[in-house]
C-alpha cells in the first residue's frame, strides 16, 4: 500500500511538471515580444528575463521540450511499471490507456488553454524558474541542435539563419493587419502599411504629371513672370527655356519676394534666372523611402521626375511623400480623399485621377496597384481599350461604370464595391 502510494504520488508529481512545461512552452511563444520590450525599458526585471530567454528561443524552447519528455516518460514509465505488477502483461494496455487520457486532458490541454489566455501573466511568473531549466538543460540541448544542424545541411536547411529583412517585414505586415479597422486605430494602421510601403512604391505612382504642371517661361519679360508667380498657387515654379522640357531653374516664391524687396518692388530690375535653383532631376524609378532621405540629405522639397530617356514626367514634393503616410494634408479636415464622393447607394463616384494607393488605404480596398497608379489607369489596363462613356466593367469584384471621359482620358468613374453590389443584387 506504501509502495502504490509513494507510486501515485511520483506519477502525479510528474504529471504536473508536464503540464508546467506545456503551459510554460505556450506562454512564451504566444506572449507579444513588444509589450515585454516596453516592460524592460519600464524596468520590470522579470520582462528583462523574459527577453533574455527569447532572444535565444531556439534553446529554450530545446530545454523545455526537453524537461517535458523526460517528465512525461518518468510518468508513463513508474505508472507502467506499477501497473504489470498489479495486471501482468494487461497493465501495459492500462497504463498506455490511462497515462495517455492524463497527459493530453491534464498536461497538454488544460495548461495550454490556461496559458493561451493569460500568456503575459505566466511568462512572467516562470520566467526565473524557466531561466534555471534552461542553463541545467543548455549542453544537452547545444548538443541536441548540433547534431540536428548536421543532419539537415545535407538537405540545404539551415537553423542557424536568421529572418531575412523582407520576411520580418512580412511580418510586421501581418500584425498590422491584425489591428481592428475601426475608429483611430484604422488611421494608425493605413499609416504603419504605408510607411512599410515607402521602400516598395516609385516617385512615379505618387508624382504630379507634367500635363498637370504649372511652369513659367524664363525668355519672358521679368515683369510678365513675377506677375504669373505671385497669381500662381505654388511655392516652387519650374522655369523653362524655349521648350518646356528644357528646365532651367526653379523658382521660390520667397526667393522673388526677397528679389522684390531688394530692389524696391521693381520686376524689370530682377535677375531671374539668378534668384531660381538649380533645377533637380531624379528617375521615376526612385522608391519613396530612398526619394524622402534625398529630400533629408539635400533640405529640398522638389525634384523634378525624368523617365529613362530623360523626358520629363513630372514633379514630386516632400508633402506628396509625406501624403502618402499621413492622408492628404491639404485637405485633413476632409474624410474621404480629394476627388472621391460617396453616393446614397454605396457606390462611389471617383475623379479618375485618384490614386489606387489612396482608395485603398482609405477604405481597405485590395485593387492591385502594380501595372497602373490611377483608378482611370487600372481600368483601361484591364479593359485593355480606352472605353467609352457609358460602358461597365467588372473587375476584381468591383463594378466600374465609365461617367466622363475627356478625349482619351477617363475623368470620372462609378465604383460600386463588392459588398455594396451582393446587398444591391
Amino acid at each position: 500500500m506504501n509502495s502504490a502510494l509513494i507510486t501515485g504520488l511520483a506519477v502525479f508529481a510528474l504529471l504536473v511538471c508536464t503540464a508546467f512545461f506545456s503551459g510554460v512552452e505556450t506562454a512564451l511563444t504566444v506572449a507579444s515580444e513588444p509589450l515585454f520590450h516596453q516592460m524592460e525599458k519600464r524596468g520590470d526585471r522579470r520582462a528583462q528575463i523574459v527577453n533574455r530567454l527569447l532572444a535565444h528561443k531556439d534553446r529554450m524552447v530545446g530545454a523545455i521540450l526537453l524537461g517535458a519528455n523526460l517528465v512525461t516518460i518518468g510518468a508513463s514509465s513508474l505508472a507502467t511499471g506499477f501497473l504489470i505488477g498489479l495486471f501482468g502483461n494487461a497493465g501495459i494496455v492500462y497504463a498506455t490507456a490511462g497515462m495517455t487520457i492524463l497527459v493530453i486532458a491534464f498536461g497538454e490541454v488544460l495548461p495550454k488553454a490556461y496559458a493561451i489566455h493569460n500568456a503575459e501573466r505566466v511568462a512572467l511568473a516562470v520566467a526565473p524558474a524557466v531561466r534555471v531549466v534552461v542553463a541545467l538543460f543548455s549542453p544537452i540541448v547545444q548538443g541536441i541542435l548540433w547534431f540536428m544542424r548536421l543532419c539537415l545541411k545535407p538537405c540545404g536547411v539551415d537553423l542557424a539563419s536568421e529572418h531575412e529583412a523582407d520576411q520580418a517585414a512580412e511580418e510586421l505586415r501581418g500584425a498590422i493587419d491584425l489591428l481592428p479597422a475601426a475608429g483611430d486605430v484604422r488611421q494608425e494602421r493605413a499609416m504603419l502599411r504605408s510607411i512599410l510601403d515607402l521602400a516598395e512604391v516609385s516617385v512615379g505612382d505618387v508624382m504630379h504629371h507634367r500635363k498637370d504642371l504649372f511652369m513659367v517661361d524664363a525668355d519672358q519679360p521679368p515683369r510678365e513672370i513675377v506677375d504669373q508667380i505671385l497669381a500662381s498657387p505654388f511655392t516652387r515654379v519650374p522655369l523653362y527655356r524655349v521648350d518646356p522640357e528644357n528646365i532651367v531653374g526653379v523658382l521660390h516664391a520667397k526667393a522673388l519676394s526677397r528679389a522684390l524687396w531688394a530692389n524696391r518692388n521693381n520686376p524689370d530690375a530682377i535677375n531671374i534666372e539668378s534668384i531660381a535653383a538649380k533645377p533637380w532631376f531624379i528617375p521615376e524609378s526612385t522608391t519613396l523611402l530612398n526619394q524622402l532621405q534625398a529630400f533629408r540629405q539635400r533640405r529640398e522639397h522638389f525634384a523634378l521626375v525624368v523617365d529613362e530617356y530623360g523626358t520629363l514626367m513630372g514633379v514630386v514634393t516632400l508633402e506628396d511623400i509625406l501624403e502618402e503616410i499621413v492622408g492628404d494634408i491639404a485637405e485633413s479636415h476632409e474624410t474621404v480623399p480629394v476627388g472621391v464622393r460617396p453616393m446614397r447607394d454605396g457606390s462611389y463616384w471617383i475623379d479618375g485621377s485618384v490614386t489606387i494607393r489612396d482608395l485603398n488605404r482609405r477604405y481597405d480596398w485590395q485593387l492591385p496597384d502594380e501595372n497602373a497608379a490611377t483608378i482611370a489607369g487600372l481600368v483601361i489596363h484591364e479593359a485593355r481599350v480606352i472605353p467609352e462613356v457609358g460602358q461597365v466593367f467588372t473587375f476584381y469584384g468591383f463594378r466600374f461604370e465609365i461617367l466622363r471621359r475627356q478625349r482619351n482620358q477617363i475623368t470620372a468613374i462609378r465604383i460600386t464595391p463588392p459588398a455594396k453590389r451582393e446587398k444591391a443584387a
